[in-house]
């Protein structure tokens, strides 16, 4: 048996009665759903953290965007880790990491400490992103990886759903720093939960192949992909990444308080949440192409609308379509990912991958606040949808709808 005929394990057999799916459920989805809780708990605050403490809107958006430079600076780093101690040291580690940026953003007054703060909650969700992707691209099979990966990002998508809810309440009642209390929570219960996950068992030959791959092999021998349908992820990741920022931006620009503003941000993950299987399914039936052309141009024409909104409500509505689109998309990078990763070095593939994801993560905002620096909030808004329209067609174009079955090599 050759290194890329390596056997696919199975994903875990659930025990009969409800205590063995939950014993399957909970070392899955659990980390993935505490962490979303994490991240929604905070995302809709720290911008409005940073102006609290003197910032401009610009700068504002600028720290915001930290999360994402933090996940360019650590995939690479992240999936050589994960490969070589698992994805449940990857994961407890990440988790620390994240106490680490929570504690910075709490102290002291100025911004020095916010962003530091930020750039580690990078860094954290880039470990446990891909410690995930890398369990279930191996375990799930072809006929069910969309909607395997589909699931994760929708466990991400429910706990970022439920976190703003939680940090609202705490916010009414303890002030804006207990938003970050919250997330401090739910991440060190998300590291006592993987602590229990079980790691992927890799063949001994299979690794040591992995291992002497290099980066820069993977990307001469899949350049067009990373070009071409990389190309959409990045632009996708943009779009997506700056709506954490647009929603609690508008809604400061329009005179709604920081509570309002995160009920608003969780009813968007809200409906985000609801759809995220239905988009799985679709890719699974119909093609990939069925939910990624769709997810973007949804998202586009939200960001499109967003500047006529002058009030809760209609920002409520346009949010709310934002969510929608987004869900569709759920686990869109991560399929498109495994559908192209080859098995020897897949980690590292999916590490380049996430890399391509996160420039646009980290780039979409910087964007978004160099433009409005520059012009104005409404402006740039406008400029990222019509960037998400020219996704929208990057993926139309090359995009795969069915992949036939995993790269050899």
């Amino acid at each position: 048996m050759g290194l890329d005929d390596t056997p696919r394990p199975a994903l875990p057999t659930p025990a009969s009665g409800g205590e063995g799916l939950w014993a399957v459920v909970v070392p899955i989805f659990g980390p993935s759903v505490l962490f979303g809780m994490t991240e929604g708990a905070i995302f809709p605050v720290v911008a409005l953290t940073a102006i609290d403490r003197g910032a401009s809107t610009a700068a504002a958006a600028l720290i915001a965007a930290l999360v994402g430079v933090g996940s360019i600076l650590s995939n690479i780093p992240a999936s050589r880790l994960a490969e070589r101690f698992g994805e449940r040291r990857a994961m407890i580690a990440g988790s620390g990491v994240s106490v680490c940026g929570l504690v910075l953003c709490l102290v002291g007054g100025g911004l020095l400490p916010l962003a530091l703060g930020v750039l580690l909650l990078g860094v954290a969700s880039s470990v446990f992103q891909l410690a995930r992707q890398m369990y279930l691209t191996a375990a799930a099979p072809l006929r069910l990886r969309a909607r395997a990966l589909s699931t994760l990002g929708g466990s991400i998508r429910i706990g970022v759903f439920v976190g703003p809810f939680l940090g609202a309440a705490a916010m009414r009642a303890w002030g804006l720093a207990a938003a970050y209390w919250v997330a401090i929570a739910t991440v060190c219960l998300a590291g006592v939960v993987a602590a229990r996950v079980p790691d992927l068992e890799v063949p001994g030959q299979a690794r040591a192949a992995s291992a002497t791959v290099t980066a820069r092999e993977l990307l001469r021998g899949h350049g067009r992909t990373f070009a071409t349908v990389g190309l959409g992820v990045t632009i996708l990741s943009a779009v997506r990444q700056s709506r954490q920022v647009v929603i609690p931006l508008w809604a400061h620009h329009i005179g709604l308080d920081p509570a309002t503003t995160s009920i608003v941000y969780g009813l968007s993950g809200g409906l985000d949440a609801l759809v995220f299987y239905p988009g799985g399914l679709m890719m699974d039936r119909f093609g990939r192409k069925v939910a990624a052309v769709p997810c973007i141009t949804v998202l586009s024409l939200s960001f499109l609308a967003m500047p006529a909104t002058h009030g809760e409500v209609t920002l409520t509505l346009v949010s709310l379509l934002m969510g929608f689109g987004n869900g569709l998309g759920s686990g869109i990078i991560m399929t498109l990912g495994a559908d192209t990763a080859p098995r020897v070095a897949r980690a590292l593939y999916l590490g380049i991958w996430g890399e391509l994801a996160d420039v646009g993560s980290g780039g979409g905002p910087l964007v978004l606040s160099g433009l409005t620096a520059a012009t104005s909030l409404g402006l740039s808004i406008i400029v990222q949808g019509c960037l998400g329209l020219v996704g929208a067609a990057v993926f139309l174009r090359w995009v795969v709808n069915r992949p036939a079955a995993d790269p050899a090599g």
